[in-house]
């Protein structure tokens, strides 16, 4: 009699094991370092509760001008920062697909602070710092091997020493993430 408590009690931990192990989680990671490889830098994203992140990029961004008389490669860095806020991943998680390592969509604000650039041509307007506001749609995918995959679309308002302008904003990236 003994026995078959015993097996009852081991067969309700290793069921309870089982269901837990596959769970995905709904939540996004506390803290995220990335590299991407693309406009290369680096990313840390922190997680402030289960589905709010504040994205912080420096990352290099080139340029290229051309006219019929010479043409302009500019290197300049940038300062990325986003508020996400990931809206579905409970219901990727109920579906079964992946939800770790903030795999998911998003809405977010953008500020993108680019400096001038590092390399110019003196035969073009000089590439000056600008600052660009707006707002995002994005998805982010990290796989089994940690790498990473992010596209983010949306409008924006772009502010530099010449004028203001609205500019499309679009961003792709690929890299890995780093870390536990």
């Amino acid at each position: 009699m003994n026995k078959n408590y015993i097996l009852l009690f081991l067969f309700i931990i290793s069921f309870s094991s089982l269901q837990a192990q596959d769970e995905a989680p709904t939540s996004v990671v506390k803290h995220q370092f990335k590299i991407n490889l693309l406009l290369p830098g680096f990313v840390y994203e922190h997680g402030f509760n289960a589905k709010n992140t504040l994205y912080s990029e420096a990352s290099l961004g080139f340029g290229f001008q051309a006219n019929s008389n010479n043409s302009n490669f500019a290197i300049f860095p940038n300062i990325n920062e986003q508020f996400r806020y990931y809206y579905n991943l409970e219901k990727r998680a109920e579906k079964g697909k992946r939800t770790a390592r903030n795999s998911g969509n998003y809405v977010a604000a953008n500020a993108v602070y680019s400096f001038g650039s590092i390399s110019t041509n003196d035969n073009y307007r000089e590439a000056s710092s600008s600052f660009t506001l707006g707002a995002l749609w994005g998805l982010q995918r990290t796989y089994k091997g940690r790498f990473n995959l992010e596209f983010n679309a949306g409008p924006g308002v772009n502010f530099d020493e010449y004028d203001s302008e609205f500019v499309p904003i679009i961003n792709f990236t690929l890299g890995w993430v780093i870390g536990k």
